[in-house]
């Protein structure tokens, strides 16, 4: 599953590539507790697991892709 995430005063926007295990309506629903509260840094691990910190303060979008498994490539692509 990917994610992407849109920094503020930046042109470019960070995308992390998450696990197939990961579950999308509990990752949501951290990212959402995270920029609500006082955190201060949305914290993500990736599938090789590195882990990436964004400032909350910076976080312009973040938007939540599809697991990989759904993903079409080709000519039976929609």
């Amino acid at each position: 599953m990917d994610v992407r995430i849109g920094i503020s005063q930046s042109v470019k926007e960070l995308e992390v590539e998450l696990g197939d295990d990961v579950d999308r309506d509990a990752l949501v629903a951290d990212i959402e507790k995270t920029l609500a509260g006082t955190d201060s840094v949305l914290w993500l691990t990736d599938r090789r697991g590195r882990r990436v910190g964004v400032p909350t303060a910076k976080v312009a979008y973040v938007e939540v892709g599809a697991p990989a498994t759904e993903r079409r490539v080709g000519f039976g692509a929609p």
